[in-house]
């Protein structure tokens, strides 16, 4: 796409952050406080119906990274049998970057690596201590060490004249990707395409004191850190007081990457990369505080999950806000759509670009987006493919979300414009209106689930490696 001055962009930073729910940065609810955020959406291009194809990373990223569904190359999580963004991009000539906090779903054993020139994931950082699998599979003690070191480390930023602007302990990854990413920007010459992933938002949130000062009224801010991560590490229950300090850490949190990502784009400035690059934000999947019952992330397809952030700043473009559904199996022809690059025919997703660049309107194709569930909520390990469960099938357009488990029939319909929290469901007992929209989209769901199983599912749950199995577990999932 050309900017203002009649150059096609050079290059695209894409920056994802785990967990990230829409509502939780500026663009998409003025109470937040996202700064750098804020500027880049006043900049771009804000969707604000954006939706991921999945409630968690692996159901996600496949469209974010090769824009295909999940399981709809082999049967499995990965994009190892797709054809990548990042590969595309290479073959065409452009350097490439990709730096993943520590996420055990986006590594070479899934396919993450492929088209990458530079590529760490930073698992084995954290999977070959038992140290830090210690403290990131027990956030309390975690929080305490933040917290018994945080007077001496405001006196010790203090006395150096520095800001308190990271946490002791970065078992998050947020620095270790930070600098790769600006290693790599400042020795990158030509073209280049870089992605980082921010790890900081998913659970456990623990977050640098001073970001918890930062979102919260509470003049002893980092106690709300013991106190919720005692109550939910020892499964006690969580009231009122508990999910509003989880809400204040989780916040916290994304302030915490909302200044990494300004720094990021300082770095590009002070290379100056900035007139000549792309920005790319978004969300993976959201998060859920008890909207439907649970924590975290489980097996559902209701908004909190599924609606997520989605910002497109490219240098010259006027800023806009665009309502129309879009889905995230947009970003990478989106990107080759930006670079002058062609999009391989494979692709699932329609590129935004002419969105961005004079708003033209999105296509109206409903967005999808899938789960599978085992024989209750929270069964863990993660599905890793068709035979772990229930496939539920989720179809939005820009009022209406239908959900359905396509392998008992059951169905949900729900209007977000009158119930935004998706509580009221409409399926049993629809009017005229609703069971157009159910003869409509059942049909799309019906397809999407066919396509998918028509998969060959092979060593779906081929197991990990050491480093990748001991990140997994770490993060919850076993």
């Amino acid at each position: 796409m050309a900017t203002d001055d009649g150059d096609f962009v050079s290059n695209v930073v894409l920056v994802t952050v785990d967990s990230l729910r829409a509502d939780a940065i500026g663009p998409y609810d003025a109470d937040r406080h996202t700064p750098v955020m804020d500027d880049i959406a006043d900049r771009g291009t804000v969707f604000e119906n954006a939706f991921a194809t999945g409630n968690w990373t692996p159901f996600s990223f496949p469209s974010i990274m090769a824009s295909r569904p999940v399981f709809a190359d082999n049967g499995r999580i990965g994009v190892a049998e797709s054809t990548t963004l990042a590969s595309v991009l290479s073959d065409a000539g452009l350097s490439t970057g990709g730096f993943n906090a520590a996420n055990g779903f986006l590594t070479s054993h899934w396919g993450y690596d492929e088209g990458f020139d530079e590529f760490e994931p930073f698992v084995a950082t954290v999977g070959s201590s038992i140290y830090s699998q210690y403290l990131a599979t027990h956030p309390t003690v975690e929080a305490w060490l933040q917290l018994a070191t945080a007077p001496v480390r405001r006196l010790g930023s203090w006395v150096r004249g520095e800001t308190d602007d990271r946490p002791f302990l970065d078992t998050s990854r947020m620095f270790d990707v930070e600098h790769a990413a600006t290693s790599f920007l400042e020795s990158t010459d030509g073209p280049f395409f870089l992605w980082v992933h921010y790890m900081d938002t998913h659970t456990p949130y623990v977050p640098a004191p001073r970001y918890i000062r930062e979102v919260s009224s509470d003049l002893l801010g980092t106690h709300r850190m013991l106190h919720a991560h005692t109550r939910t590490g020892l499964g006690w229950e969580v009231g009122e007081r508990t999910l509003r300090d989880l809400r204040t850490l989780y916040q916290a949190a994304v302030r915490q990457v909302d200044a990494s990502v300004g720094r990021l784009l300082d770095s590009l400035a002070e290379n100056g990369l900035d007139d000549e690059t792309a920005v790319v934000l978004a969300g993976d999947h959201g998060e859920e505080f008890q909207d439907h019952g649970h924590l975290a992330h489980y097996p559902k397809l209701y908004d909190e999950l599924i609606r997520v952030p989605f910002v497109v700043d490219v240098p010259g473009a006027d800023g806009r806000r665009v309502d129309r559904q879009v889905g995230l199996d947009a970003i990478p022809p989106t990107v080759t759509d930006l670079l002058d690059i062609d999009a391989p025919a494979a692709w699932s997703g329609a590129t935004l670009a002419p969105t961005v660049a004079d708003g033209a309107a999105p296509p109206e194709d409903p967005v999808v987006s899938v789960t599978v569930r085992g024989e209750s909520v929270t069964t863990q390990p993660i599905p890793r493919s068709l035979d772990d469960g229930d496939l539920f099938v989720s179809v939005r357009d820009s009022e209406w979300t239908y959900i359905r488990n396509t392998d008992t029939g059951s169905e949900e319909l729900y209007h977000r414009p009158s119930d935004p929290t998706q509580q009221t469901d409409l399926a049993d007992d629809p009017n005229p209106e609703q069971r157009g929209v159910i003869e409509s989209f059942a049909p799309i769901a019906r397809s999407h689930a066919e396509r998918l199983r028509a998969t060959d599912g092979t060593d779906a749950a081929a197991d990990v490696d050491g480093d990748v199995g001991a990140r997994l577990d770490a993060l919850g999932y076993k």
